[in-house]
């Protein structure tokens, strides 16, 4: 046993009675019950005793018990100077009783002292106080020397396996109160994902939706400054109200994604390229169902990408391509470039920095920079 073993006290868990169960808790009262009946049977067996040697040897049950309970709180809370005292007092009440013809009594009080001992102290001290406890009780027996060693060679195994069941137990609750603190944070941990996930599919609805909104009104604005043509600014803020429309479509459209009831991610992106002028989409290799996130983010990229085109090169073609991979699905959108847009300083940049933040948490990847005629948006997502 190494060094620290032998002053190490057993753990709070295992010298408390949390975790027992009803059966286990039932014996325990009634060992107690039996060892308060052992020891008022030796003090008042004898018929002889009476007056006040039978008021001092009720005392004196009742001093065991208090120091017993003692005993017991002060090594749950690991006070070992105090634990001491109370069993040095208990020890001191069974000489009293010995001393005063009560020896059952006197024997039992040794024999628990001992038990208990080697139950609730470090190892160090549970085998000296013990030892000091078995002496006393095999000095006072008067049985033959045999019995005696065996007897507690017995109590002493008897101390020991309480003392290692009473930690297993403990090692059981730890282990308990670990899974369940893991499943916790499991479960906060799913919770602030959710949460997140969430978050960005109404943060890029809403960016994509109110982006576009922002084009179509800021162009209204400038061609009012200007002095521009009633139809232009009426066809603007049309515009900016079919974009406001279509914004709420794709917030529902986003509940029920997060319900898991999405449209083909096909069906969707022709749908977004039809709403934009001089847009056009090839979809390439084996077409199939992508989880949830991913064609998320797909999604999203793809109305990121087309936004900035209009914002950045307005009137520019746009060109989209979903390539169906082994192991991942690509997106590149790219735009024949041309002069920017009034709109172009509008936005504070962080939509394809979100786009690129989505595409990493799944493992993925977005790339966006000049192409040979324009800018290109390259996205690939791993399924």
């Amino acid at each position: 046993m190494k060094e620290k073993a032998w002053t190490r006290w057993p753990s709070r868990e295992a010298l408390s009675r949390e975790g027992l169960s009803r059966s286990r808790c039932l014996l325990a009262w009634t060992v107690r019950a039996l060892v308060l009946g052992v020891l008022l049977w030796g003090a008042f067996a004898d018929s002889k005793v009476g007056g006040w040697k039978a008021a001092a040897g009720a005392g004196g049950v009742l001093l065991a018990a208090l120091l017993a309970w003692s005993f017991f709180r002060t090594t749950l809370q690991h006070r070992l100077w105090s634990s001491l005292a109370s069993l040095a007092l208990l020890q001191g009440v069974a000489v009293a009783a010995q001393m005063s013809g009560f020896t059952v009594a006197a024997l039992v009080m040794w024999c628990g002292c001992a038990v208990s001992a080697l139950e609730r102290l470090p190892p160090a001290i549970a085998l000296t106080t013990a030892g000091v406890a078995f002496g006393c009780y095999g000095f006072v027996n008067d049985s033959d020397p045999l019995t005696t060693v065996v007897t507690g060679v017995g109590l002493a195994l008897a101390g020991y396996t309480l003392r290692l069941d009473a930690e297993a137990r403990a090692g059981a609750q730890r282990l308990l109160a670990q899974e369940r603190a893991a499943r916790a944070a499991e479960a906060e941990t799913a919770a602030l994902a959710e949460r997140a996930r969430i978050a960005r599919e109404i943060h890029d609805v809403l960016a994509h939706s109110l982006s576009a909104q922002l084009v179509h009104l800021e162009a209204a604005r400038l061609l009012i400054e200007r002095g521009g043509k009633r139809e232009r600014v009426l066809e603007r803020v049309v515009a900016a109200r079919e974009m406001a429309r279509g914004g709420l479509a794709e917030t529902r459209q986003a509940l029920s994604a997060l319900r898991g009831d999405m449209t083909p991610l096909e069906d969707f992106l022709n749908q977004l390229v039809g709403t934009a002028d001089g847009a056009e989409i090839t979809i390439t290799g084996e077409r199939r169902t992508l989880p949830a996130e991913a064609s998320q983010t797909v999604r999203r990229a793809a109305q990121e990408a087309l936004t900035n085109a209009r914002k950045h090169a307005p009137g520019a073609k746009v060109r989209l391509r979903l390539d169906y991979r082994p192991h991942e699905v690509t997106l590149d959108v790219r735009d024949s470039g041309g002069s920017p847009g009034e709109l172009t300083g509008t936005g504070a940049g962080y939509g394809l920095l979100g786009m690129r933040e989505r595409a990493e948490l799944l493992g993925g990847s977005l790339e966006a920079g000049p192409g040979e005629e324009g800018f290109v948006v390259t996205l690939k997502v791993p399924v």
